[in-house]
């Protein structure tokens, strides 16, 4: 339950961040972030996502949304 106020501003600016990337509502950004494996792994506070920056979560969701599109 740790990191929880870290993880909340992690996760609302990495929505900003593909919302405008890809031109999606606040919504449809959510609702991407919140099915991608990035979340699972960032309520882990075993992986250290929590640490890192919304820019860098960004590019791991990137580049998971990359390795559906070529299957």
């Amino acid at each position: 339950m740790g990191h929880t106020l870290s993880k909340t501003i992690l996760i609302t600016r990495t929505i900003e961040l593909i919302a405008k990337k890809h031109k999606l509502s606040l919504n449809e950004a959510r609702d991407l972030f919140y099915e991608s494996d990035i979340i699972n792994q960032l309520d882990d506070d075993e992986t250290g996502l929590y640490g890192q920056s919304s820019l860098y979560l960004f590019s791991l969701f990137e580049e998971e949304n990359r390795r559906k599109t070529d299957k």
